[in-house]
């Protein structure tokens, strides 16, 4: 028995190991950890139970019959982290360059499949060269088992990629199922097809970093959510996400020790919105008065930043913010914030997390551009999205509300269940300037002084129109508070509407405008 033992433990050994010494210092050369030393910093200390420790790639391999690694590339298992339970697989880079094989599929879907078993998160680790060239149709056929899994876990359980090497070709599409995706600036990269191709097939020349740097796909794709300046700041910003989160999607996100007072009124909120109407303000200001201090996480902070999604805590509770930025064009929706705060809404919705929405827009964005595009086909998805939301939504406007954007962003007639306005309000079919220009047209041309007329006309259709009453007479929002009442109210009726559950009607599913 004793040398049984003997020869587990150099087996253990020889696993922990992977492709040997000399690639795992070559991975340290290029700032990155190894798949183990990943596992190791993320999950909690001692928590780690590692699955098909010994497994190794098919004996029929095209010539790599002679190479008989363990763990084929892969290292899979589950532990805690903050004491939740999280399942987890890191490509490991030293073997085979943490190519997919069959066997490296095989552990990966086992991984994945436990993970719906007992309903909690899968957190992907990505390192790879990519299909495993030798493999043949088998890699191609481990990548799209994969992509079934992360298919059939959506929405069920939270499911999380971080990019710490390369990821190319039809390994990039398993992290774009996930649902958030987490860069390293300077050694990650995702694309289908790399610099060399694109050079070759349309003579473009482009860098690793261009065309598919952490900085590119968090500000400009939008495939990526977070760039982050070291592997261990992506795996703390992957576990501070966690905490907002719920297991999966039957449960309630967890409520932490409120450390803020539920009834704090924050006097500089009377002073955020300037009385100019059209003069910027930064609405993060606003979130960050209003939640629980220093709650607020960003999510996508550098794309599409007319809009502003994240999360943050309510006396303890996670909440979803959704939230018009006027800083940036306006505040305006486009093609890019629409689909941006559409797939955070449906997120949110399916994993119970409330939605907070700031509001302050004064329409979708003309152009030939965004109509072309589809502004129409895009902007419908964030509609949609809230309208099918059955998560207690909670409004917010705090100036501009027009037009079909007004109706877009959570509104009483879609679905919100309470709807609050600031007296700087403006709820209107369209701004006043617009909406004189239409009204008072003959009149303008007859009048002889326009100009002084027409800003006459404008004051009295904002004095008349574009403030809250209108709608609060109608019951389209719930009440005009003072912004220092906002916190406070919002506490109240997060308490409120706590267990809130809609019965949507019998269906296999909608037709969002994808």
């Amino acid at each position: 028995m004793d040398d049984r033992i003997e020869d587990l433990r150099e087996r253990r050994e020889r696993a922990v190991k992977g492709g040997g010494d000399d690639r795992i210092a070559s991975q340290h050369e290029k700032g990155k950890m190894t798949a183990r030393e990943r596992i190791d910093y993320f999950l909690d200390d001692g928590t780690f139970h590692e699955f098909d420790q010994f497994r190794t790639h098919r004996n029929h391999t095209f010539g790599m019959e002679e190479q008989r690694l363990p763990g084929d590339g892969v290292v899979t298992g589950y532990g805690e982290v903050n004491g939740r339970k999280t399942f987890v697989f890191a490509h490991d880079f030293t073997v085979f360059g943490g190519s997919l094989g069959e066997v490296f599929a095989e552990k990966v879907c086992k991984v994945m499949d436990k993970a719906m078993d007992v309903g909690a998160p899968v957190i992907g680790l990505n390192d790879s060269a990519g299909a495993r060239i030798q493999e043949g149709v088998a890699s191609l056929g481990g990548f799209a088992e994969i992509f079934r899994r992360n298919t059939e876990a959506s929405g069920v359980i939270p499911q999380i990629s971080a990019i710490m090497g390369p990821c190319a070709g039809g390994a990039v599409y398993s992290p774009a199922i996930t649902d958030f995706t987490f860069m390293v600036k300077d050694t990650s990269h995702m694309f289908i097809t790399g610099p060399d191709v694109i050079e070759t097939v349309t003579g473009e020349e482009v860098s690793f970093e261009e065309l598919g740097g952490a900085v590119t796909h968090t500000a400009t794709s939008g495939v990526a959510h977070f760039a982050e300046e070291s592997e261990e700041d992506a795996l703390d910003g992957i576990a501070r996400l966690l905490s907002y989160l719920p297991q999966n999607n039957v449960e309630d996100p967890p409520r932490v020790e409120p450390w803020d007072d539920p009834e704090r009124a924050d006097e500089e909120l009377t002073e955020i919105v300037p009385d100019a109407p059209r003069k910027p303000y930064d609405m993060k200001e606003v979130i960050g008065r209003v939640v629980d201090e220093g709650s607020f996480f960003e999510v996508q902070e550098n794309f599409a930043k007319n809009v502003v999604v994240g999360f943050a805590r309510l006396d303890g509770r996670s909440v979803g913010i959704v939230a018009n930025n006027p800083r940036v064009n306006a505040g305006t929706l486009d093609i890019e914030s629409s689909q941006k705060a559409a797939r955070f809404v449906r997120f949110c919705d399916a994993f119970n997390v409330p939605i907070l929405t700031f509001e302050d827009v004064p329409g979708f964005m003309p152009g030939t551009d965004q109509e072309h595009d589809g502004i129409i086909r895009h902007g419908a998805k964030l509609l949609y999205a809230f309208s099918e939301a059955t998560v207690p939504l909670l409004t917010v406007i705090t100036r501009k509300a027009y037009g079909g954007a007004y109706c877009v962003m959570s509104s009483k007639h879609i679905g919100g269940d309470v709807n609050y306005a600031w007296p700087t309000a403006e709820i209107a079919v369209m701004g006043p300037k617009g909406a004189v220009n239409v009204l008072y047209r003959e009149e303008l041309e007859a009048a002889d002084d326009t100009e002084a007329h027409r800003q006459e006309l404008i004051d009295e259709y904002r004095e008349e129109f574009a403030n809250p009453y209108t709608a609060a007479d109608r019951g389209f929002v719930d009440d005009v508070i003072e912004p220092t009442e906002t916190r406070a109210r919002l506490v109240d009726d997060l308490e409120m509407l706590t267990g809130k559950r809609e019965e949507a009607p019998d269906k296999k599913h909608g037709n969002i405008p994808i």
